[in-house]
């Protein structure tokens, strides 16, 4: 399991208390371990640094994506998991737990990560787009509809696995005010990360926008589902100034057990949109002068 957190330090201007500098951390995490009933050391020792930098506020982040065992057919879920919202509430942060299959009442299976966030009743994002497997072996339904959660630092949308590999769903979110895009995933070839990983770079440059990548890791034999896990954590940026030439944050090592900080800050996202090299969220809707119109089909044989 490998579990990405964004961990926020208030940074206050014109007497308002606006959040918008975030320190992402991700790690890889044996998938057979899983994350149940407490933190790394490694998270929370930047928890409470990051809590005494912003005065004991810390709006915090965590995504991951246990997967912890084949729901589907099975019985049905409440959520992700009482640990998960115990966790929230001990450390005060924001988990946005991976996603897994749901029942829901019409006695559909749908992919679902849920969102936690002390003081508030557990949200959720659905899985839109079905891969193969899911729609051919798991039978799961694609779900309706996309989300923004808006919270203490900005806006935030999900995007699970193949879904960030459609451009409209987050830039859907990206108009709704998202400054960051959270995936989830879980890839069991080399291929299939890189599809996600390209998916997610694709929304980042053109959402003008910072993603979390955050796949599963490790061998479970015990699940035909989740038997092979292939991934690194990462965050991505938009390739302009001020961010990595490469439009890579911060990358950790594929396959390997550690945590992946980074520093980031999305007002510089306003920055960016507005006068960036490029202005890819600006200029979206010039593709709709060409796209629709009649494809001339030239014959050079």
């Amino acid at each position: 399991m490998l579990t990405t957190g964004c961990f926020g330090r208030s940074a206050a201007g014109d007497g308002q208390d606006v959040r918008t500098q975030l320190a992402i951390g991700g790690a890889h995490l044996d998938v057979q371990r899983g994350l149940t009933t407490s933190l790394p050391g490694e998270v929370t020792g930047r928890v409470d640094q990051d809590a005494r930098a912003a005065l004991g506020e810390l709006p915090c982040i965590v995504v991951t994506n246990p997967r912890r065992q084949d729901r589907a057919h099975a019985q049905p879920a409440r959520c992700s998991g009482d640990d998960d919202a115990g966790l929230a509430a001990h450390h005060n942060l924001i988990i946005c737990a991976g996603s897994f299959p749901v029942q829901v009442a019409d006695g559909r299976y749908l992919n679902r990560s849920y969102l936690f966030v002390p003081g508030y009743p557990p949200q959720w994002q659905d899985k839109l787009q079905m891969t193969r497997f899911e729609r051919e072996h798991w039978l799961i339904a694609p779900g309706e509809g996309l989300k923004v959660f808006e919270t203490a630092f900005g806006v935030l949308g999900i995007n699970i696995c193949y879904d960030s590999e459609f451009p409209l769903f987050a830039r859907a979110q990206v108009e709704a005010g998202a400054g960051l895009i959270l995936v989830p995933s879980c890839t069991d070839t080399l291929a299939g990360y890189w599809r996600v990983r390209i998916g997610c770079q694709a929304r980042a440059l053109e959402g003008q926008c910072f993603v979390a990548q955050s796949p599963t890791v490790g061998e479970a034999d015990w699940s035909e589902s989740v038997d092979v896990n292939v991934g690194a954590a990462a965050i991505y940026a938009p390739v302009d100034r001020g961010f990595p030439p490469d439009g890579v944050v911060a990358i950790g090592e594929l396959n390997a057990a550690q945590w992946v900080f980074a520093d980031v800050d999305l007002a510089a996202l306003d920055m960016v949109r507005r006068d960036g090299q490029v202005l890819n969220v600006r200029d979206w809707d010039g593709q709709s002068a060409h796209v629709g119109t009649r494809v001339d089909r030239i014959r050079l044989d």
